[in-house]
């Protein structure tokens, strides 16, 4: 799932930085547990290089577990919240960059852990690999994580995938048949896999927030996208009167060296 010039990336995700903001999830307990577990790096006194860091929700976990964090990212506006973000919540210790996963403007041998959050499907398999092993020290690591809903949980939410393939057409998603999970595992040296299981209660207002980061949507024109979200909003206040949806959701992390 790769695209072209991260430039255009950047652009693409920053239409939707105030959705993207305000509506992605961040990530349980569990998985920073089971990252440190599976790569061996404690996260207190660690450098990471947050690749793709978007508005910063591995960045400032990172942070407030005690790393020195580089948070590099192709779009100016997502950095722009994240340094709001990192400037309001966490203490120093982020540095934000403007620039292409597949080509680090970082020395070699800083850092001891490299993450992508939500990001390595948009880079070149071979070249973020590379850059990623370039600027880790000897025995640093390389972290891959992605949040699903996971729809087999919940008929509701299976159904709500389907409509978004039916009317989307860019949507890559659960209710695609040859939808899979990024396969960072095979482009790096694989330590370990973890699955993590987890519950997400928002309300409906701020899951189709969520909704409206996606790229798929980004892409839209505003009134293609308003009127999605719109049938999605009318279906889940139909079955979720009450406003509120527990959404099943699961952690994909794969390791390597």
């Amino acid at each position: 799932m790769s695209v072209g010039p991260r430039r255009g990336l950047g652009r693409v995700f920053d239409r939707v930085a105030d959705a993207y903001d305000a509506g992605r999830p961040g990530y349980p307990d569990e998985l920073y547990r089971a990252l440190s577990e599976v790569s061996g790096v404690a996260f207190d006194g660690a450098t990471a290089v947050d690749v793709g860091a978007g508005t910063g929700i591995m960045t400032r976990a990172l942070r407030a577990r005690g790393s020195q964090v580089i948070a590099v990212d192709p779009g100016a506006e997502m950095l722009a919240r994240l340094r709001s973000r990192a400037a309001g919540h966490v203490a120093g210790g982020v540095a934000a960059v403007l620039a292409d996963g597949d080509a680090l403007p970082l020395a070699g041998g800083i850092a001891d852990l490299v993450t992508y959050a939500q990001s390595w499907h948009w880079l070149d398999p071979g070249a973020s690999i590379a850059e990623a092993r370039r600027v880790l020290r000897p025995g640093g690591a390389i972290a891959g994580c992605w949040n699903f809903t996971h729809a087999a949980q919940a008929e509701w939410l299976a159904a709500y995938e389907e409509r978004l393939a039916r009317s989307c057409p860019g949507y890559w998603g659960q209710a695609l048949e040859e939808w899979s999970v990024p396969p960072i595992a095979a482009a790096m040296e694989l330590v370990g896999e973890r699955w993590i299981p987890w519950t997400r209660l928002i309300t409906i207002e701020d899951f189709l927030l969520d909704l409206r980061s996606h790229s798929f949507m980004a892409v839209l024109s505003p009134e293609a996208a308003d009127e999605l979200v719109g049938r999605q909003r009318a279906e889940l206040a139909r079955e979720f009167p009450e406003g509120v949806l527990s959404v099943p959701m699961r952690v994909y992390l794969a390791v390597g060296r």
